[in-house]
């Protein structure tokens, strides 16, 4: 009994883990969104928007990355 409700609570927090994706993705599109309409009013300071744009999206991928990372322990090492 007691290995099953283990086994269903990592799986749960392995789903709950994954949705941490979600974030990750919506972070990077509006990030993006916000990086043309940026460039679009001042295109002299494309180069700079850019490279923050870039460092941004790194972090925000980072993020999803870990997400991932535990919610496939958690599924691998459920039992």
């Amino acid at each position: 009994m007691g290995v099953e409700i283990v086994k269903a609570a990592a799986l749960l927090g392995a789903g709950i883990a994954a949705c941490g994706g979600i974030g990750a993705g919506l972070g990077q599109g509006l990030t993006s969104a916000y990086a043309v309409e940026a460039i679009s009013r001042q295109p002299e300071a494309k180069s700079q928007i850019m490279s923050t744009l870039f460092i941004g999206c790194a972090i925000t991928e980072s993020t999803g990355i870990y997400a991932l990372l535990v919610a496939l322990i958690l599924i691998l090492l459920k039992g």
